[in-house]
C-alpha cells in the first residue's frame, strides 16, 4: 500500500456517506476503553458493547471512550447510532487516508491528524490516524491499534494533577492534540540529530551510503511535512472557531498549542535546507576530489609529454646521430629527462600547481 497515498479503489464510485474501511488492519479486534471522571470521582474500564458507555453522555461528568481498531465497519456503524454522528464523520474515521482537518457538525467538533513516531529499526517514521469527536460532555477517540502517546493523560487523570479533573471535554481535547504535537516535536528532533551527524560525515569524508542516507533523511522530512503542515491548518482553524463547545477558557491553551506546532512546522523545513545544502556539499565534494585525481593526472602527462618528445628524437632510427658513437650519450640522455622533469615539477610548485 502507497506510504504518501492510500488506494481509494474500495469506495470509488460510492455515494457520500457510505462506510467502507480504507487502510490496513493493525487488530484482530477492536477494543474499548473508558474513562469517566469529574473532580470527585473516576471511573475507568474496558468496555464489551459501545452501549454500556451510551447512557453516560447524558451525565455531568466527562466521558472519554477510546476506540483501538477501525476495521469493524458494523461498529462503527452501531458506534455512530448510538451517539448520533453524521455519516460523513462516519466515513473519515473509516478512512485511514484522511488528511488532518477539522470540521463542525451540528452536535460535535471532528478532528483528524496523524499521530508520529520514528521506528528505529526500519529506520522511518510510522504513522497513525487519530479521530477525535468533541461534544458538551464526551469525547471519543478512534486509533488504528493499542500503543498510544496518551498514558501521561490518563496518568493526569487518575492522579488529578492539574486542571484536567475540574474541566470539560474541550480541555481533555487539548489535553491530547498538545501530547500528540509535542511527539512531533520529539520525532523532529529525533530525526535531525541523525541529520547533524551526517553533516560531518559529509564535510569530513562522503562515504559511498552518504547519499543514500540523505535522500532517506529527505523522504522521511517530506512525510513529517505531509502530515504537520496540515495539523497546523486545522489548529489555526480550531483557535479560531466560534463553537459552544470550545470554551474560551481553553483559548490560550490553543493559541499556545499553535506556537508549538508552528515550531514543529519550522523545524521541518530548516531540516529540509539542511539536507539540501549537504546534498550541494556533497556534490562539491566529490567534483574537488575528481578535480584533485584529474589534476595529479594532468601533471604526470605534462611531464611525460616533453620527455617522450626527447625519448621519440633520441630513439629514431637515423644512422648518422652525433651520439651514437659517444660512451656516454645514455647516461647524457637520462640526466636530460631528469633536469627536464625537475624543472617542470619545481614549475609547477612554484605556481602553486602542486
Amino acid at each position: 500500500m502507497a506510504r504518501f497515498f492510500k488506494e481509494r479503489e474500495v469506495n470509488k464510485g460510492l455515494a457520500p456517506g457510505s462506510l467502507v474501511f480504507i487502510g490496513r488492519q493493525k487488530v484482530d479486534t477492536i477494543r474499548i476503553r473508558l474513562l469517566d471522571y469529574d473532580d470527585k470521582e473516576l471511573r475507568e474500564e474496558d468496555l464489551e458493547e459501545i452501549q454500556q458507555g451510551q447512557d453516560l453522555k447524558d451525565t455531568n461528568s466527562v466521558t472519554w471512550i477510546n476506540i483501538y481498531g477501525l476495521h469493524d465497519v458494523e461498529f462503527i456503524k452501531r458506534l455512530g447510532e448510538a451517539f448520533n454522528l453524521h455519516p460523513l464523520l462516519l466515513e473519515d474515521i473509516l478512512s485511514t487516508a484522511q488528511r488532518p482537518k477539522l470540521e463542525e457538525f451540528d452536535n460535535c467538533i471532528f478532528i483528524v491528524l496523524k499521530m508520529l513516531r520514528y521506528d528505529e529499526e526500519k529506520q522511518m517514521v510510522v504513522a497513525e490516524q487519530l479521530s477525535i469527536v468533541i461534544s458538551d460532555k464526551f469525547l471519543i477517540t478512534f486509533q488504528e491499534q493499542p500503543g498510544d502517546v496518551f498514558e501521561p493523560v490518563r496518568d493526569r487523570i487518575r492522579k488529578s494533577k492539574g486542571r484536567i479533573r475540574s474541566s470539560g471535554a474541550d480541555y481533555l481535547a487539548y489535553a491530547l492534540l498538545d501530547t500528540v504535537v509535542d511527539n512531533y516535536i520529539y520525532v523532529i528532533e529525533k530525526l535531525g540529530s541523525k541529520i547533524e551527524d551526517l553533516e560531518e560525515e559529509v564535510l569530513a569524508k562522503p562515504k559511498d551510503g552518504t547519499i543514500q542516507k540523505i535522500d532517506t533523511y529527505k523522504r522521511e522530512l517530506n512525510f513529517l511535512r505531509k502530515s504537520i503542515r496540515p495539523a497546523k491548518e486545522m489548529i489555526t482553524q480550531l483557535g479560531k472557531l466560534e463553537s459552544d463547545l470550545i470554551h474560551k477558557d481553553v483559548n490560550p491553551f490553543i493559541r499556545d498549542l499553535h506556537d508549538l506546532v508552528l515550531q514543529a512546522t519550522e523545524a521541518i523545513e530548516t531540516y529540509r535546507e539542511m539536507l539540501s545544502d549537504q546534498l550541494n556539499i556533497y556534490n562539491s565534494v566529490l567534483s574537488n576530489r575528481m578535480n584533485e585525481i584529474m589534476k595529479v593526472l594532468t601533471i604526470f602527462a605534462a611531464i611525460f609529454i616533453p620527455l617522450t618528445f626527447i625519448a621519440g628524437i633520441y630513439g629514431t632510427n637515423f644512422e648518422y646521430l652525433p651520439e651514437l658513437k659517444y660512451k656516454y650519450s645514455y647516461f647524457i640522455f637520462w640526466g636530460v629527462i631528469i633536469v627536464v622533469a625537475s624543472s617542470m615539477l619545481a614549475f609547477f610548485k612554484k605556481k602553486d600547481w602542486i
